[in-house]
């Protein structure tokens, strides 16, 4: 049960010149977040701009004894989200101070489906698309493979904790080679998939969680309908009222229009139809 609430800011904190990680201390929290779904996040003090935006819910933080629901002290619980200043609704977050109060939407959408039996998985971040996926990886104690890309080193984001968390392979990629690999991701997952098993003869089968921006989504799709490997992809649409109301966020599918707010984010690979 998704409702309206109220947080505080508890932290604002850049992690460089175009992103920063808010910290919020909600006076409620109705129903924990799953990785994969998001919040809708407005300011309390102006209407410009009127509608709030949808973030994806980086980590939540329950409470620790004796906090609890009702309980002495109120609530502990925490959650953050990791963004980027793009516009004047960003813009006006990245300027908002601890103590300010923001005014939230959630939990909202699908998060991602567990990993099927014997199947491994793989996770693919594009830019802040390890907002999304960040948060899986912790669910799944690390245990997973993780290919994080963007065009640039100051383009990635949070990597000494996503060291500290992956314990199977993390492969970084850059477009300029300026770190990890020189290449896509994409490259990167073809060649991270080519060095294991076949699954044909025994060895290990993988399953595919991406979120990113929608080329690379796209190709991530086509990809694994090419090497017959199940895949859930986390879309990013913009949306005006995140509960499916006013039709601002809909994919085409092979089962014809979805809401991205509704019946997403996350969506099976082989179920989007690219245009």
């Amino acid at each position: 049960m998704s409702k309206y609430i109220r947080a505080k800011i508890t932290g604002n904190t850049p992690i460089n010149k175009d992103h920063n990680l808010l910290v919020l201390s909600p006076d409620d929290i109705p129903q924990r977040p799953l990785p994969g779904q998001f919040y809708m996040i407005g300011t309390d003090c102006s209407y410009n701009p009127l509608l709030k935006r949808p973030f994806s819910i980086f980590r939540y933080n329950p409470p620790s004894p004796p906090f609890s629901k009702g309980g002495m002290g109120g609530f502990s619980e925490e959650l953050q989200f990791l963004y980027r200043v793009k516009g004047r609704g960003t813009e006006r977050m990245k300027e908002m101070k601890e103590g300010d109060t923001v005014s939230l939407l959630g939990p909202l959408g699908n998060g991602y489906p567990k990993p099927g039996k014997n199947l491994t998985p793989v996770l693919i971040a594009g830019g802040t698309g390890i907002a999304s996926l960040f948060p899986l990886a912790e669910k799944l104690s690390g245990n997973v493979h993780f290919l994080y890309g963007a065009r640039a080193s100051d383009e990635l984001l949070l990597l000494s904790e996503l060291k500290g968390l992956v314990k199977k392979e993390l492969i970084i990629s850059t477009d300029d080679g300026s770190e990890g690999r020189k290449g896509t991701v994409i490259s990167a997952l073809n060649n991270f998939l080519a060095n294991q098993p076949s699954s044909a003869s025994g060895g290990i089968s993988h399953q595919l969680y991406a979120c990113g921006p929608s080329p690379m989504l796209e190709a991530v799709s086509k990809f694994a309908a090419e090497k017959g490997i199940k895949g859930y992809i986390s879309m990013e649409e913009n949306m005006a009222c995140g509960v499916g109301a006013c039709l601002g966020c809909t994919v085409k599918t092979k089962k014809g229009y979805k809401r991205v707010c509704k019946e997403g984010p996350v969506f099976s690979a082989e179920e989007i139809v690219w245009i």
